[in-house]
């Protein structure tokens, strides 16, 4: 274990799922010293998957993350990260305060977009954060119809979960099917099934032109001509990573703050940092199926996995973890299970092996270059073992 790291100790940016991971396994891996963490929600670390499911219809359900005795962390609450001083070894938070670090993890995640044009000041939101689910859950209570605003897995998944609470949907959508970009056309198809049998309006191949109501939100003209009359809409457009607090650093940051396969980051000129490393969505990293700068992913799994292979690298830099994983992810929409294994998104060709949407079944495979890299399957979660399996050796083979 590196014994630069107590004094000052190990700083965590980013209260996330994949900053609380790496202070788990700092912990599990004989760590004693000062451990700080900063969010800049008011919020201890809790679940992001059922924001867009189980919460938006249950005030009940908990999504606090468990946190295993002994931690003993500092937690800096309610602070946002301002700039990050290299060469001083400190973060500046938003209220002035300096705090230390011999060690650091970046694990700040990523913002919503938003929508680009004027917007009202009531009734448009976005949903990334705890605070975001419960603002549009109040909203869903008080009626009316729910505009959303992009059909991929996040806005697919609230369109579902508010059809199911009896709220009616309009989902706007400018490619020509729902998650098009990540699993392609024969699965969005799927899926945009699943929409309009539910009765969901989708309207694919369509874009908001601009959001109505000053202040209160009350619908949108589309780029087809028509209005659509709504008491909220929802901006599901992707999210950016959270990097601004990083500019002037000397860190490299591209799309995501750039790492090495060992979740080291890098600087300005491609050298590691020292004892500095990063994990979850705000990162971009190496992965042998991906061509060009990297990945950048807002999986769940990817979290947790970086996470643990960054507070490995941080403890052991001479003998740091390689990350190359068999990425994973999953989704519930209208009573269906989704699971997607490997990268899809990165195919050149798909050969659809079940499709039965009476059934509700579906079994895609997707091909770089002859070499699998990618399934995804709908209520045949038993098939994707066997997946993961073959992805894993296809990787092993291609990493040498």
């Amino acid at each position: 274990m590196s014994q630069g790291l107590q004094g000052a100790g190990i700083l965590v940016v980013g209260a996330s799922l994949a900053g609380l991971r790496a202070c788990v396994v700092l912990r599990e891996l004989g760590y004693d010293g000062r451990l700080t963490v900063v969010g800049d929600e008011p919020h201890l670390p809790y679940d992001r998957p059922p924001l867009s499911k189980g919460f938006l219809v249950n005030q009940d359900e908990d999504v606090r993350l468990p946190l295993p005795d002994g931690l003993d962390i500092d937690w800096r609450l309610g602070r946002r990260a301002r700039a990050l001083d290299l060469g001083a070894r400190t973060v500046e938070v938003d209220d002035g305060t300096l705090l230390p670090f011999a060690g650091l993890v970046i694990a700040t995640g990523s913002t919503a977009r938003r929508w680009p044009g004027p917007t009202p000041a009531v009734g448009v939101h976005v949903l990334r954060g705890l605070d975001d689910a419960r603002a549009l859950r109040t909203a869903l209570r008080r009626g009316g119809r729910l505009l959303v605003l992009g059909a991929g897995f996040l806005g697919s998944e609230v369109a579902a979960s508010a059809h199911g609470a009896g709220v009616p949907v309009t989902v706007v959508e400018p490619e020509p099917q729902p998650m098009r970009r990540a699993v392609g056309e024969a699965a969005g198809a799927f899926v945009a099934a699943l929409h309009r049998r539910a009765g969901v309006d989708l309207r694919t191949s369509t874009t908001a032109v601009s959001l109505i109501g000053d202040p209160t939100f009350t619908g949108a003209r589309l780029s087809d001509g028509t209005e659509v009359r709504a008491g909220a809409a929802v901006v599901a457009v992707g999210a950016a990573p959270s990097t601004d607090w990083l500019a002037g650093s000397g860190l490299r940051v591209a799309g995501g703050v750039v790492c090495d396969h060992h979740a080291r980051v890098l600087l300005e000129d491609g050298t590691p940092a020292p004892a500095v490393v990063a994990a979850g969505d705000v990162t971009r990293w190496p992965h042998p199926w991906a061509p060009g700068p990297g990945l950048t992913l807002g999986h769940w799994s990817h979290a947790t996995e970086q996470a643990d292979t960054a507070a490995r690298s941080l403890l052991r830099p001479q003998i740091p973890a390689v990350y190359r994983p068999v990425p994973s992810f999953w989704s519930d929409q209208y009573g269906v299970r989704f699971r997607s294994v490997g990268l899809p998104a990165l195919a050149d060709s798909a050969e659809v092996r079940e499709n039965d949407p009476d059934a509700r079944r579906l079994d895609v495979a997707y091909y770089r270059q002859g070499r699998l890299v990618g399934a995804f399957t709908a209520n045949r979660v038993g098939r994707t073992a066997a997946y993961r399996a073959r992805l894993a050796t296809e990787l092993h083979e291609l990493a040498g």
